[in-house]
């Protein structure tokens, strides 16, 4: 089967199957190759980076120029004034995470990913994250879907309570309070954390999980692993009840399920556990 017909299959998009092939391809060239030998560095937020962080992002912006040279790109390992000249300019824009979980990839732990979208109007248009340690793309389009690879990634009702779910919950960006009751009245199963953002909200698309917490994540962490988990027909909010959007660059919380009955029963025991 040719690349256009298995485009036509999925219902893919030919600039989505091109954004794909960038993405794995600048995975290949810069991010694998210094997979468990780079040297950490610690930003002034605390944050780790690498120079895979950096030469990703140096290559996808020489990739994507050439494929759509009049869009400018907002990566994280961008200043905070460049940052926001490029959001509030009021014009599309591609935004990069170049490795999603970079202390999970200067440590060896294989869960991290390139996570790329492109944002018009305050709304993603489409993305793609790309997991090259198991060779998974998740991508989406907005009003087209979600896939993985090629294989539509479609949620359905799971029939199960909140306390038999398995959560995927970050506690450390959540309130001591919170933190506390969630431990002491555990609601759900078990709990997990990837400590990638943008595998965390793909997985959830994925159905490898049901139910997600998290207290604090930027733009391009959660941008395309948002769209993703939408397409699919998942249901997320931020803690206070807003929608979650990417009108602006301020880090947002964000809680989800897989089906409504489990949103619903999630949000209202968070809610209940508000002081």
């Amino acid at each position: 089967m040719t690349d256009k017909q298995q485009n036509q299959v999925s219902g893919i998009s030919k600039d989505l199957a091109h954004l794909r092939s960038i993405v794995k391809q600048v995975a290949h060239d810069a991010l694998m190759p210094r997979y468990t030998k780079v040297k950490r560095q610690t930003k002034a937020d605390g944050s780790i980076v690498t120079e895979a962080d950096i030469a990703v992002q140096a290559c996808m912006i020489q990739a994507l120029k050439a494929a759509w040279p009049d869009v400018p790109l907002l990566g994280e390992e961008m200043s905070a004034d460049a940052q926001a000249r490029i959001a509030s300019s009021g014009q599309t824009y591609w935004c990069l995470d170049p490795v999603d979980g970079t202390s999970n990839f200067a440590s060896g732990f294989p869960a991290f990913a390139i996570s790329l979208a492109l944002i018009s109007a305050g709304q993603v248009v489409m993305g793609v994250i790309y997991d090259p340690v198991r060779d998974e793309c998740f991508a989406a389009e907005s009003g087209r879907g979600a896939f993985l690879n090629e294989q539509k990634l479609q949620l359905s009702a799971v029939d199960m309570p909140l306390k038999r779910c398995l959560a995927m919950i970050d506690y450390k960006r959540l309130s001591a309070d919170l933190v506390a009751r969630l431990v002491t009245q555990k609601p759900f199963a078990s709990q997990r954390n990837l400590g990638s953002i943008a595998l965390e909200w793909c997985w959830a698309a994925a159905g490898r999980f049901q139910i997600y917490l998290h207290g604090q994540q930027h733009l391009w962490d959660y941008a395309v692993g948002y769209l993703v988990f939408s397409e699919a027909g998942g249901y997320a909010s931020t803690l206070s009840g807003d929608p979650i959007t990417a009108s602006d660059l301020r880090p947002i919380s964000a809680f989800a399920a897989v089906d409504n009955a489990l949103f619903e029963a999630w949000g209202g025991w968070l809610n209940d556990a508000k002081v």
